[in-house]
């Protein structure tokens, strides 16, 4: 089991290649967050690319997908679930755009981690505020 750190990046990593393409902005994203958030504290930075490349070596695995979700619940307390939604969520709205994959994901990581639709739809709305642009 990794440690709710790594699953915090591996939500944000799913996210990211959800469409098949990790755009600079999002990359940019996580490794910020990584290095200014609470959930954080800690955590190296530095060992932010191993944690990505693990996370992608077990999404191209038979089963990767479910086997990562299944990862990031077993792994984050459940006062940090939210806390993954939200994050995942900054990737998306990272580069502007959110594809298909990426809003199909959201609603397979929102009943995953058991975030109910009013707290979701906050949620939502914090990040899509803290985007727009005028």
């Amino acid at each position: 089991m990794i440690d709710h750190r790594s699953a915090l990046i591996y939500a944000m990593v799913l996210t990211s290649a959800a469409d098949n393409e990790m755009t600079d902005s999002e990359l940019q994203t996580i490794g910020e967050i990584v290095k200014f958030l609470p959930a954080f504290n800690g955590y190296n930075p530095e060992e932010l690319p191993e944690d990505a490349n693990r996370c992608a070596q077990l999404l191209a695995e038979e089963n990767g997908f479910d086997r990562i979700i299944d990862e990031i619940v077993a792994s984050l307390p459940e006062r940090l679930r939210e806390t993954a939604y939200a994050l995942a969520l900054e990737v998306v709205a990272a580069d502007g755009v959110a594809s298909q994959e990426e809003l199909r994901l959201m609603e397979i990581l929102r009943h995953n981690l058991d975030i109910d639709r009013l707290a979701a739809a906050a949620i939502e709305r914090g990040v899509r505020a803290r985007y727009m642009s005028a």
